[in-house]
């Protein structure tokens, strides 16, 4: 997933992004409300991770304004508030679950794994189309029996195929999606990416599924399931 993490407790928001990262996820992980709010204007996300208490901008708020705009991914409330009062602030504002701290690192990403099985392609721990399936706990993809592991990024590059099948997906939306925000990438990398993705799915049989759109993108098509 594409995940926004907000803290401004650096102790706190580098261990919340590494244990992210290192479960596949592409983490933009920044510590005030302001900037947060920016990137919200400006980049699409599938989970949002936000402290209560930020600067200038509450996660309060940025939940508040996230929803009023009719975006709809889940969002993970962290807080030092513990109060009955509080939790329903919380909630009222948007806010699908919510984290006391101190944080428990095996409890907090239980709940993200939980707000990740909201989509509606997701089945337990994997996502399915047709019959791929995407291990979100193993970083592997299945087909028919066949097993292949993926890298991180790869993982991260078929994911957002998955979530976003037969459209069309520019290179400013992959690199959006895949990279984190500030990263500087080379001219060449999602192509590379791609081809390093297809020869992974290649070893399932479905590199086909993986169309280069010219002058426009990627897409990942499915074949019809007469053809499966």
């Amino acid at each position: 997933m594409k995940v926004l993490l907000v803290e401004d407790d650096r102790r706190q928001l580098m261990p919340l992004q590494t244990v992210l990262c290192q479960a596949g996820h592409t983490v933009d992980g920044v510590s005030d409300g302001e900037t947060a709010q920016w990137l919200l204007s400006e980049r699409d996300y599938d989970l949002l991770i936000l402290d209560w208490m930020l600067p200038h901008v509450s996660g309060v708020q940025l939940c508040e304004h996230y929803r009023a705009s009719g975006k709809t991914a889940p969002v993970l409330m962290i807080t030092a508030k513990d109060t009955t009062l509080d939790k329903v602030t919380g909630l009222d504002a948007g806010a699908d679950d919510y984290i006391v701290k101190p944080i428990d690192i095996v409890e907090f990403m239980a709940r993200v794994r939980a707000l990740g099985r909201r989509s509606p392609i997701c089945q337990g721990d994997s996502l399915s189309l047709h019959n791929l399936y995407l291990h979100l706990d193993m970083l592997t993809v299945e087909r028919q029996g066949k097993v292949s592991p993926l890298s991180s990024r790869e993982f991260q590059l078929l994911e957002y195929f998955m979530r976003h099948p037969q459209q069309v997906l520019t290179r400013d939306q992959i690199e959006q999606a895949v990279w984190e925000w500030g990263s500087e990438i080379e001219s060449n990398a999602i192509t590379v990416l791609v081809r390093k993705l297809r020869k992974r799915l290649q070893v399932v049989g479905a590199a086909a599924w993986v169309e280069t759109i010219y002058g426009m993108g990627y897409r990942l098509s499915p074949p019809d399931k007469t053809d499966i």
